[in-house]
């Protein structure tokens, strides 16, 4: 039987052993939305999962993100993700891949480059003034990129660089922005500006109650692509994900679902380079589960 073109566009890619990396935002999204792919290539292929935003931040905390914290039924940020950290490595051992954990503070507790001038006692009473994103809401999940987060960017492409050299050719994996995060946007936009080879994935559970932005998936010419392999293993993944499962997954049902990906048209060898942004429906909770 023919493969499916998903199946023969990953095959064509990786079938030299050129290696693939996977842009992960957070410490679970690359396998919530790719782990059936990553099983399947990572026994064909080098295959690296990057994490961007693997830390969090003393407090005070922010509103939003005291609010995450109750739904993960965590007191401190840094333990936790201290947590979620070995929880990543853990499930990534099981699909043989490699891992890397970039280091980048989490949206929901990324403090300005620089404290505002004269705030003085009122900082620590009002966290939100010294906070990239200062709301979940009206911030973080609005898709768009804050002009704060250009060291942070600089720092996404640098990981792609450095992971996977221009000349080695491969592929990179990278999230579509479904559900409109700012660190989703962020690791999108950082693929998109690489020049290297990317295919797009849609975020799972997000896509399934919200659509991708139009105007993007048409300036790149992108077209959506199920992959239902392997998809037999992956609710026992993403479960090794103690401490996200139960707030993404109230009442422990994970659906099975085919993994969505949106590969370049017909004729495009590659992804063009250029601005991103966002328009989308929410879909994550007050507190946002990264």
């Amino acid at each position: 039987m023919a493969d499916d073109p998903l199946t023969a566009f990953v095959r064509t890619v990786l079938g030299t052993g050129v290696p693939m990396i996977v842009l992960s935002p957070h410490l679970d999204d690359a396998v919530l939305s790719c782990g059936a792919l990553l099983g399947w290539a990572g026994r064909r292929a080098p295959v690296t999962v990057a994490t961007l935003f693997t830390e969090a931040a003393p407090p005070p905390y922010t509103l939003s993100a005291r609010q995450y914290l109750r739904q993960t039924r965590a007191r401190d940020a840094e333990q936790l993700y201290a947590d979620r950290r070995a929880e990543d490595r853990r499930v990534l051992e099981l699909l043989d891949v490699e891992w890397r954990h970039v280091g980048l503070v989490d949206g929901l507790f990324r403090r300005l480059p620089r404290s505002r001038p004269g705030l003085g006692r009122l900082a620590p009473l009002l966290p939100e003034l010294e906070h990239v994103y200062p709301t979940y809401r009206l911030h973080l999940a609005r898709g768009r990129v804050s002009a704060h987060d250009a060291e942070t960017l600089r720092v996404a492409g640098e990981t792609i660089d450095t992971l996977l050299p221009a000349r080695s050719g491969g592929l990179v994996l990278a999230p579509l922005g479904v559900g409109g995060h700012a660190d989703h946007v962020l690791a999108r936009t950082a693929a998109e500006r690489s020049g290297r080879r990317v295919v797009y994935y849609s975020e799972f559970p997000y896509n399934q109650t919200a659509a991708a932005d139009a105007e993007f998936t048409g300036r790149h010419r992108l077209v959506s692509r199920s992959w239902e392999r392997d998809l037999d293993r992956k609710a026992e993944l993403i479960r090794g994900y103690r401490t996200q499962a139960d707030a993404l997954f109230p009442g422990g049902l994970i659906p099975r679902a085919p993994e969505v990906y949106l590969l370049p048209g017909a004729g495009d060898t590659a992804v063009s380079r250029g601005p991103a942004r966002l328009r989308h429906t929410r879909t994550r909770t007050a507190g946002g589960v990264p």
